[in-house]
């Protein structure tokens, strides 16, 4: 299982929110650069990098920090927030982004998002399942949708989606631990996703059970950042895995 510590950015700076929301905001670094490079130095080889101020505005925002992280560290990034044109995409992508993430376009304007699977392939386009009550939000998260979650991830799946982030909002920068049942159910009811959990990671424990229930991956932020994982732990759990 992949480990992926979170860079949420707004304003340049590195930040944590709690549950999406934008006034819980607390600032853990002025320089996301110097996050990135302490993961690198401990072993990790992923990132996911959200532009929360794209996410707002819906187009792309802070690419220029996606490039200094790109270009100063071997990390693979995926990068996420208000990517809504295939201007935002090529940005990304000229940026040093591995893979993007795609949300609320997926919900919003599906035909976009099918274009960009076939256009850039299912290794590089990441499909951001994010849930409220089972129900996939929007736009930062500050929209609900009407779509129950199975069904969307399910249909995406049948147009060549791979990669699945899946975020329970609820569970998201609160420190109380995952939704195993909801990726539980997830990974039983499709066929080939490779399922990236994320939200809610609170403790080390939950990593190893997270990769037992088959997550490709995992997101862990607020966990990091709060000293409730160390860099330490997860190096091991790296080199060992």
């Amino acid at each position: 299982m992949r480990i992926i510590p979170a860079i949420d950015i707004i304003e340049g700076k590195c930040v944590r929110l709690s549950k999406g929301d934008y006034d819980t905001k607390k600032i853990y670094n002025e320089n996301p650069l110097e996050v990135a490079k302490s993961f690198e130095a401990h072993g990790i080889e992923y990132l996911h990098l959200v532009d929360l101020d794209g996410a707002k505005s819906s187009h792309i925002v802070n690419y220029k920090i996606l490039e200094r992280i790109a270009s100063k560290t071997s990390l693979k990034v995926d990068f996420g927030g208000g990517l809504k044109s295939d201007e935002d995409l090529k940005v990304a992508f000229e940026s040093g982004a591995n893979q993007i993430t795609g949300g609320s376009i997926a919900v919003k304007n599906a035909e976009l998002f099918q274009s960009w699977i076939q256009k850039y392939g299912s290794e590089k386009i990441i499909l951001g399942a994010d849930a409220k009550d089972r129900k996939i939000a929007v736009s930062g998260w500050l929209e609900d949708s009407h779509k129950e979650i199975i069904p969307f991830i399910q249909n995406y799946e049948k147009d060549g989606v791979k990669y699945v982030i899946c975020t329970d909002i609820s569970k998201d920068g609160m420190l109380e631990g995952p939704s195993f049942e909801l990726y539980e159910e997830i990974l039983s009811e499709t066929e080939d996703i490779s399922l990236i959990a994320s939200g809610g990671i609170s403790e080390f424990d939950e990593l190893p059970k997270l990769d037992e229930l088959g997550c490709e991956g995992v997101i862990i932020g607020k966990a990091i950042y709060e000293n409730r994982i160390s860099l330490k732990q997860l190096e091991n759990f790296i080199l060992n895995s």
